[in-house]
């Protein structure tokens, strides 16, 4: 059965095990009235274009509700035909019926949970808020079903005597699995308790998500006078004006909030009020009382969960999620965060003491001397830049044209890498203007999949960045991928190139390196199907394609000046390579401030998480516990809207970015060892790795590609952590 999923962070996989994990039961439509549906609601069948692409041309908001409706009733008549068949138990027609169950249902929950985590209004939200309890309750309809479990269980019992081959015995397995993990052993009384707690988890996740992506728009920052905005270009001043007239305050400039604690404007803006009042404005959302306020949610959150591990048989939530990651525990996970935050607080400390020779410098023998503060630091972070490297982001941006970097550097790199190729499509639907569609060839030039690209930011759209599948590969199913990339470009004026820093085109390339793990997948069950890996493997693959942005024959391809067609100069490029180490120890700290803090939340009993007006002090007794209570260099995300693992799919899992770079970068080490950007070095990783989705186990097949174990060392030389950072000279 497929396992659709209302909201998950990047990438935004479809999780399978058929429809299953959805939704309440709800009353069949007689045939009459599914006919009638039926005609005017394109949801309610397979999509005629190319690879079941979606014909969003034709949906409508109001088809969500009733298409949800009715693929949860044909889902639980699916799965009541399988439990209650007369027929001898057997793979098929339990194991196998279940992964052919519930289509409709997933197409749905696809479908609308891609289009409302970027393109959202307060309908779909309507529709998301009405709908979370009811799938939860649907997932324990199926999942709490004996009968059920008890022909899965009998199957699991023989598993020996079955003859399957490896796929499908490690489908039976996980099959078995996911039933125990739900509750299926246990008492009706605790699987009461159960549903109770699912429900309440699936409402307070919708709150929290929904809140902060409201209070991102309202928390926007108005600025009344273009001086307070000194350091702006002059689009980004028209941009900022634009912005400030569609929220209804013409004749000001808006200054929208993205997802992280850090804001992009505070690198530019030299008016030290102005980058304090965005930082404190970030650094307050889900904390001002009010509709927004998220700290009833966090803890609500966090003592649900923590009762429904212990429900289950597990200490915390922590243990619950960890002992399905490829850290198995969180000993293992708590081990390498606590290894790596020393050093990355030691550097931070360095870099700011490095920032702040450049602050007694700027006001020697002048008033209004301060110290660092988090809003100080994006600023002179690129005057420390200037003076130890001599360059700053605007000197290589013009280079980074948008759609250079997408086809002429991430394209480019997969052509070269895998023999793929890549063709527009413009005479497929799309749900913005803006959205490019892309099909993709193999080698022997057939479609091997259909790529979305949807880059700008815009009030509608979550913030970050993801990867997410509008329909998995399966041969089971006989179906091919269509998988989207969404990032969060500012949208420059008309007629203004769209021109990146050099964070926002790793990040291209980081989502890109999630398309093509959906896009080779070559699995047979669609549980298995391109990102369905854990949690703490699947950044892994995405964050290897990272290193193509600056492998040479890529780089020289795509970073071109947009008005000239001049290559980025050597010199330059030198110099960017050489800063790639430079706010190491802030970057990491930053990071391993939010990981630490999800793991502390999701390590606590229920009578240990603070009621909502101790999560703050909470928070700051997390991070001084482990040094990371370094006021310049504040967590990547605060409790209040850390939507990753409140409301995304990452709950406990926060740590997998930095777990997965410890297997990423011991493979880089792997390319370069072997030649590189070859196709004998791409066709191996397809082979081994990328097309195996979850279909094996996932560190067997990082031996598999590598042919050895995963070593920290080259994870603490990239990002300069295996020596303290150096003063400024």
């Amino acid at each position: 059965m497929q396992i659709p999923l209302l909201r998950r962070r990047r990438p935004f996989p479809v999780l399978t095990f058929a429809a299953l994990l959805l939704a309440s039961p709800v009353l069949m439509p007689t045939a009459s009235a599914q006919s009638a549906v039926a005609a005017v609601n394109p949801l309610l069948s397979a999509s005629p274009l190319p690879l079941a692409y979606p014909p969003f041309d034709k949906i409508k908001d109001e088809h969500y509700a009733p298409a949800y409706e009715q693929g949860m009733a044909e889902n639980l008549t699916e799965v009541a035909t399988i439990a209650t068949n007369s027929a001898p138990t057997s793979f098929d027609n339990t194991i196998v019926a279940l992964e052919r169950s519930g289509l409709l249902l997933a197409r749905v929950a696809r479908i609308f949970t891609n289009i409302n985590g970027c393109n959202t209004n307060p309908t779909l939200q309507a529709v998301e808020k009405a709908m979370a309890p009811k799938l939860a309750a649907h997932r324990d309809a199926i999942l709490l079903n004996p009968q059920l479990f008890a022909r899965v269980r009998s199957l699991y019992d023989a598993r020996a005597t079955l003859g399957l081959d490896a796929e499908s015995a490690r489908l039976l397995a996980e099959t078995y699995k996911s039933f125990v993990r739900a509750g299926a052993q246990l008492s009706e009384a605790d699987k009461t308790k159960l549903r109770a707690l699912n429900a309440g988890i699936a409402t307070a996740e919708t709150a929290f998500s929904q809140n902060v992506l409201k209070e991102r728009t309202a928390s926007a920052v108005y600025i009344t006078g273009r001086a307070e905005l000194a350091g702006f270009s002059d689009p980004e001043m028209t941009a900022a004006a634009a912005e400030a007239k569609t929220n209804g305050h013409e004749g000001q400039f808006a200054i929208a909030l993205v997802n992280t604690t850090g804001q992009p404007p505070l690198t530019t803006l030299t008016n030290r009020a102005t980058r304090e009042r965005i930082m404190q404005a970030s650094l307050a959302r889900g904390l001002r009382g009010g509709e927004f306020d998220n700290r009833a949610s966090v803890a609500t959150l966090a003592r649900r969960r923590a009762e429904r591990a212990l429900l289950l048989g597990y200490p915390t939530h922590a243990d619950y999620v960890l002992a399905e990651q490829t850290a198995k525990n969180v000993t293992a996970a708590t081990a390498l965060l606590a290894k790596l935050a020393p050093p990355a607080v030691a550097n931070a400390r360095q870099e700011a003491a490095d920032i702040q020779k450049i602050i007694d410098v700027e006001f020697a023998g002048k008033p209004g001397r301060f110290e660092i503060a988090a809003w100080d630091w994006d600023f002179y972070l690129e005057k420390v830049r200037v003076a130890r490297y001599n360059f700053d982001e605007s000197q290589v941006k013009p280079y980074f044209e948008l759609n250079h970097v997408l086809v002429d550097g991430a394209f480019f790199a997969a052509t070269k890498l895998f023999g793929i190729t890549f063709k527009e499509r413009h005479d497929l639907p799309v749900y913005r203007p803006e959205v490019r569609v892309f099909e993709v060839l193999d080698t022997n030039g057939a479609t091997l999949a259909l790529f979305l690209f949807d880059a700008y930011a815009r009030p509608s759209k979550n913030g970050g960045a993801w990867m997410n599948e509008y329909e998995s590969q399966s041969t089971l199913l006989g179906t091919q991928p269509v998988v989207g990339n969404h990032l969060n470009i500012p949208q420059p004026p008309a007629g203004e190139p769209t021109l990146l820093t050099f964070d926002e085109v790793t990040t291209l390339f980081h989502e890109f390196g999630h398309a093509l793990h959906g896009m080779f997948s070559a699995v047979k069950y669609p549980r298995f199907a391109g990102t369905n890996v854990p949690s703490d493997f699947v950044e892994f693959p995405s964050q290897v394609n990272e290193m193509w942005a600056v492998w040479p024959e890529v780089l020289k391809n795509y970073a071109k000046h947009y008005k000239t067609g001049a290559p980025l100069p050597a010199e330059l490029l030198t110099k960017v390579l050489n800063a790639r180490k430079f706010n190491q120890g802030y970057v990491t700290a930053e990071y391993l401030a939010a990981a630490l803090l999800d793991l502390t939340w999701h390590g606590l009993k229920p009578s240990e998480v603070p009621a909502a007006d101790g999560v703050l002090t909470f928070e700051a007794a997390a991070l001084a516990k482990v040094g990371l209570d370094f006021a310049p260099v504040p967590p990547r995300y605060r409790s209040t809207y850390f939507s990753h693992v409140f409301s995304g799919g990452y709950s406990a899992g926060y740590y997998s970015y930095i777990w997965s770079e410890v297997l990423d970068a011991t493979t880089v080490e792997w390319f370069k060892k072997n030649g590189g950007l070859t196709r004998a070095n791409g066709d191996r990783f397809r082979a081994t790795l990328l097309s195996r989705g979850g279909s094996a186990e996932a560190l067997g097949l990082f031996r598999d590609f590598t042919g050895g174990e995963p070593d920290i060392i080259p994870l603490l030389v990239r990002r300069g952590l295996n020596a303290p950072a150096s003063a400024t000279p």
